[in-house]
């Protein structure tokens, strides 16, 4: 159950995603379409919302992961090489998702994929949709090139619904974009995932579009560093 100051929080977050939101429009130059800019997400993560693995479940379990990546041999990027080795996946990562409705957004060394769950999923399933498959081959394959990232797959939900089921649900569907990534090919040591539930909104649960915006998995790829 949600304590008054989480409940506050998120309510302070989504009002904060609607008035960036509503004054950062662009045209995406690869759809077409008119989206919120890839600044205006970077400051709504930063901001609290879009949480990614490592902000639900702790930080200590993404450098837990990390360690025992590099004590299994993984090498660990260091200095100005990190940022060159996340330049040239992003570049990657944005051609395989043009025309996706995925997005692309940098925050700082790491890479966040946005992937709606209209997109992603049918209504109230954790089961992926099958033309979805294709874009996460495209995923995968770029993931296997740059093999020095962990990978963190957090599930969200609007808040329609017991917020015990919006965990569950986020959480399976987390658990199921992570699994095709494996089979796939991508190494399950690199994986973690969590289900964030209703508590990380990008946008106002007050709309249908805000709602359709929250119903969403986040795979955000960081870098592998010693520190």
């Amino acid at each position: 159950m949600l304590t008054k100051n989480s409940s506050v929080k998120a309510a302070l977050v989504a009002l904060l995603a609607v008035g960036l939101a509503a004054g950062c429009q662009t045209t995406d130059p690869y759809t077409g379409e008119t989206k919120t800019t890839s600044a205006t997400y970077g400051a709504l993560i930063g901001a609290g919302a879009g949480a990614a693995v490592g902000m639900i479940s702790g930080n200590d379990a993404k450098q837990r992961r990390q360690r025992a990546l590099i004590g299994a041999g993984v090498g660990a990027l260091a200095g100005g090489a990190v940022g060159a080795y996340m330049d040239k996946q992003e570049d990657e990562l944005r051609k395989v998702m043009r025309d996706s409705g995925v997005t692309v957004t940098r925050k700082g060394d790491d890479i966040i994929l946005n992937m709606p769950g209209n997109v992603t999923f049918r209504t109230d399933s954790a089961d992926l949709n099958a033309q979805f498959y294709k874009v996460l081959d495209g995923v995968a394959l770029v993931a296997k090139k740059y093999d020095r990232t962990i990978i963190e797959v957090a599930g969200h939900t609007d808040s329609t619904g017991t917020a015990e089921y919006n965990r569950q649900l986020s959480q399976r569907r987390a658990t199921s974009v992570a699994d095709y990534l494996v089979s796939r090919g991508v190494a399950q040591a690199r994986m973690m995932t969590a289900g964030g539930g209703e508590d990380h909104p990008i946008a106002s649960n007050a709309t249908e579009q805000g709602r359709a915006a929250n119903r969403r998995v986040e795979v955000t790829l960081a870098p592998l560093t010693a520190s």
